[in-house]
């Protein structure tokens, strides 16, 4: 077995280094692994990737990612940003909070961090720059403030971690995650105020232009987006319809804001976005059946159990382990993508917190949290390369600048970690857990 855990382990950082796409570094070394153990190498990986893929849950996955492209195109991000600025606009450095504020909103009707990015920073990064606030900054602020929409229902991410960890609800994960994403995403706007006090950002902006609007048309604007949250979280919780059901009753109403009402969005585009959403979806489903068949040879290997004996006789102490568990994490999401990150080391970790007395929802939301600091940290952060690329500027300088926002986000993550409460209160509020 020690073996085959060293095929796989150097193949798979070897093939990395080389810049090969994750997907495929995961099959290859998945396939020599298998055959350094003498098995048919090309039979098992297949039959483990197609059975990684054969889950009903996992259909929500295309379907929330066609809403989100929809959302991102459709004038959201607009209506939801001057809606903001109703609530947060007016303060010093308000630009600031209204990013962050209306990252969160997008993120609940989204679920996709790429699109807050890209539909959110497109627009808020220009203004921000207008108004005197430093480029790199903004930057910090949209990539930080995005990842929260992973955390705010409904999300992909919770999709992944539920097929992942076996019998988890994701109806209990999608109410888990609203209160630690609202608690990252306050933490985020602390920070962002303080940072503007401190230099100055946004003196120019203590009006902000939604003042010469009227307010009620603001918020009326805003309010067939906002309904989506309720109607996809409500129907849910009242056993209406499942959580991939709720995935393409979002796309139906995200069609219907986008193309019918807005009219954001011409005919002629919805091919394209419709082969977007396909490329996309691809991508993530490969990456989901390549690492079942690598979770499969951690199974058989015994890795799992290798793991929670080490991580167990490191110490007796629950909040050390924790500890460690979260530091391992903010390293691997520096490296590795969100989805094939919780597909490996859900069942690694799984047992060990279970062995501490955590719920799996608990840890589900842990696990989250950290790999969402990683989509915003180099080398490999998503949405910090989309951030760059939006606000036209480079990786280190926005590090630079991004460096409090990673501290609040980490003391986010300790406070998710140590209080239990934030991911368990409302699933118990609506009945979701014992």
């Amino acid at each position: 077995m020690v073996g085959i855990i060293l095929v796989l382990v150097i193949t798979f950082f070897v093939l990395l280094l080389m810049n090969a796409p994750v997907a495929v570094a995961i099959a290859v070394s998945s396939l020599l692994a298998i055959l350094a153990n003498g098995g048919d190498p090309g039979y098992t990986v297949a039959q483990r990737m197609a059975n990684g893929v054969d889950s009903f849950p996992l259909l929500a996955i295309p379907f929330f990612v066609f809403s989100g492209y929809l959302m991102g195109r459709g004038g959201l991000a607009r209506r939801l940003i001057d809606f903001a600025a109703l609530f947060v606009g007016r303060f010093p450095g308000g630009l600031g909070y209204v990013n962050t504020l209306t990252c969160m909103l997008f993120g609940s009707i989204s679920g996709s961090a790429a699109a807050a990015v890209s539909s959110i920073g497109g627009f808020m990064i220009p203004e921000m720059n207008r108004k005197g606030y430093d480029r790199d900054f903004n930057v910090a602020v949209t990539a930080t403030a995005a990842t929260t929409g992973l955390l705010i229902p409904p999300s992909n991410a919770m999709i992944v971690y539920s097929v992942a960890a076996g019998s988890v609800s994701i109806a209990a994960m999608f109410m888990a995650g609203i209160l630690p994403g609202m608690l990252v995403g306050l933490c985020i706007m602390i920070t962002s105020g303080v940072l503007s006090i401190r230099h100055g950002y946004g003196k120019v902006d203590r009006s902000v232009a939604v003042e010469r609007v009227n307010p009620l048309l603001v918020c009326w604007r805003a309010v067939p987006s906002l309904l989506l949250v309720i109607l996809i979280i409500g129907g849910i919780l009242k056993g209406v319809f499942t959580a991939t059901e709720a995935a393409a009753i979002s796309v139906a109403y995200s069609f219907l804001l986008s193309v019918v009402f807005y009219r954001e969005i011409p005919w002629k585009d919805l091919p394209g976005i419709c082969l977007q959403t396909g490329l996309t979806t691809a991508v993530v489903m490969l990456l989901i059946g390549a690492s079942s068949s690598m979770s499969w040879i951690m199974t058989m290997a015994n890795i799992p159990q290798t793991v929670s004996k080490a991580l167990m006789g490191l110490s007796e102490n629950r909040y050390v382990i924790l500890l460690t568990i979260n530091a391992m994490l903010l390293v691997v999401g520096m490296f590795m993508d969100m989805t094939p990150a919780l597909l490996i080391f859900t069942p690694i970790l799984l047992p060990v917190v279970r062995l501490l007395g955590l719920s799996d929802i608990h840890f589900g939301i842990i696990i989250i949290a950290n790999l969402c600091i990683g989509l915003c940290t180099p080398p490999v952060g998503t949405c910090l390369f989309i951030g760059c690329g939006v606000g036209k500027t480079t990786i280190a300088n926005v590090t630079r600048k991004a460096l409090p926002f990673f501290f609040a986000m980490i003391l986010a993550l300790m406070l998710i970690t140590y209080v239990p409460w934030f991911s368990l209160a409302i699933p118990k509020l609506c009945g979701l857990l014992k």
